[in-house]
């Protein structure tokens, strides 16, 4: 008999069970979001400096426990070692930045009072919202949802996560750490299951939801939301173009496109799907990329470059993506329909794609690459413009790559790089138009779990009384002139 009150997590290596989890149902999410509501008094109350010294003990356990967490980030995966290596090292690294910046970030501040206000001094500070929630995906699921639970943390508020039912161990290691350092009161805790868990959550009375996901999905919590009018953070799916100057140092250019668009197996929002490439380096970019690409490989071992495609219906979306193009008209200089042998997706290169093609204006959200000549950088950066997605970008350029960005349509530009902006705990992470909105890291993060409070305190008696029914029309007569003086040069 099937028990429907729990599931298994698979590694999509070898399909073997790497543990079973509870489906939390709806009365389960609530009880978790009412025990995270007194649990948030208690965080709020220790202060920058003691939330501090228990996320810096948090970090250190963690630490500790890289070995632990890489192997488990790869059992649910299926990523390799060194791309699990390098997300848990991600965790550590924003983790501090949070835990050593939020008071400075979110701390009260003066603020200049203005002419109507002379008399009064104004402070601004930033107050934590209560009780988040966090919904995560399973591509990268440790390092995505602590980039929204770590600084909702560090700002003051207790976090419900829920991990995605591909990856909820990850998600489970995560809380079971803090609650070590953090004994008292459930200020981290983990419900798990599918979609309508996720749902629960948005329902479940939270003061902000963080998601992490799909487009499509995206839209749904929004409208899940929309009725008891609880804010929503949306990070969801890109087209991310990689632009390649008449300037550009070449190789590294096809380097960059090669890591950028199959790390992680390809399944990583930020990733290079698009290049456009100045048709004066075009065929010197086509013979190094497929060099580069060719040494490239997918595999279950730990030695692998890559690993399989995580979640199996994706699978179907990269066969058709790489299949309607090739049907009109595109080449495959490496890879093609022989590279898909689930759960593993070899590298792909894909020239000449009609500009229309799924695989050139959708997420393939797989090891596939599709490289496209551009009169000039003009073009390439219409071209790159033109998506309704607006995640992140990537230029290589020896002189023109700061500008060349400036004129990209996106939240997040790396010049002669890619991703790096994702390394830097201090950026904001984030994008416009289907690719979300808010933003995750840096200040931005901090200050998107928080809402500002602001404070006047009359100091003295104004020169010019206006703020009264007492004031007269000669005194508001000499405040337009003052103003007048003032402001009208």
């Amino acid at each position: 008999m099937v028990d429907a009150s729990r599931f298994a997590s698979l590694d999509p290596r070898t399909g073997e069970v790497v543990g079973h989890h509870q489906v939390h149902d709806a009365a389960d999410v609530r009880a978790a979001v009412e025990a995270a509501r007194a649990a948030a008094v208690f965080w709020a109350d220790l202060g920058f400096a003691g939330r501090k010294a228990r996320l810096d003990a948090w970090r250190r356990l963690l630490v500790k426990r890289l070995g632990d967490l890489q192997t488990l980030i790869s059992a649910e995966t299926g990523k390799s070692a060194d791309d699990a290596r390098t997300e848990s090292v991600l965790v550590v690294d924003h983790l501090h930045w949070a835990a050593r910046n939020a008071e400075k970030v979110l701390r009260r501040r003066k603020v200049a009072s203005g002419v109507l206000g002379h008399n009064h001094a104004a402070t601004v500070e930033y107050r934590p919202l209560g009780v988040v929630g966090v919904i995560g995906p399973w591509n990268y699921p440790a390092f995505t949802p602590m980039g929204s639970a770590a600084y909702a943390l560090a700002a003051g508020n207790a976090v419900v996560f829920k991990p995605s039912e591909f990856t909820p161990g990850v998600g489970e290691f995560l809380a079971s750490a803090f609650a070590e350092v953090v004994p008292e009161f459930p200020v981290f805790t983990v419900v798990t299951g599918y979609g309508k868990t996720g749902a629960s959550l948005c329902a479940a009375g939270v003061d902000k939801i963080a998601f992490t996901g799909s487009t499509a999905t995206g839209r749904k919590v929004l409208a899940a939301c929309a009725s008891s009018l609880t804010p929503v953070l949306l990070e969801c799916g890109g087209k991310d173009a990689l632009i390649v100057a008449e300037d550009a140092d070449v190789r590294a250019a096809a380097r960059g496109a090669v890591w950028g668009g199959f790390f992680n197996s390809g399944q990583t929002c930020a990733g290079v799907e698009r290049v456009y490439v100045a048709d004066a380096v075009y065929d010197e970019f086509v013979r190094e990329v497929t060099a580069a690409a060719s040494r490239v490989r997918p595999g279950g071992d730990p030695d692998a470059d890559f690993g399989p495609i995580t979640m199996p219906g994706q699978v179907d979306v990269i066969r058709a993506h790489v299949t309607e193009a090739l049907a009109r008209g595109a080449r495959a200089v490496v890879g093609g329909p022989e590279s898909i042998r689930p759960p593993f997706v070899e590298p792909v290169v894909l020239v000449d794609v009609p500009d229309d093609a799924a695989a050139a204006t959708e997420e393939t959200f797989g090891p596939i690459l599709v490289v496209r000549r551009v009169a000039d950088v003009d073009e390439a950066v219409a071209l790159a413009n033109s998506s309704r997605y607006g995640l992140g970008a990537a230029v290589y350029s020896k002189a023109r790559g700061e500008e060349i960005a400036a004129r990209l349509r996106c939240g997040m530009v790396a010049v002669n790089g890619v991703l790096a902006y994702a390394s830097v705990p201090g950026l904001p992470f984030g994008g416009v138009g289907d690719s979300g909105f808010g933003r995750i890291h840096g200040p931005d993060g901090l200050r998107e779990f928080c809402y500002a409070r602001s404070v006047t305190r009359r100091r003295f008696r104004p020169l010019l009384d206006v703020m009264t029914y007492d004031r007269g029309a000669r005194t508001v007569r000499r405040l337009v002139r003052l103003i007048r003086v003032l402001r009208g040069r």
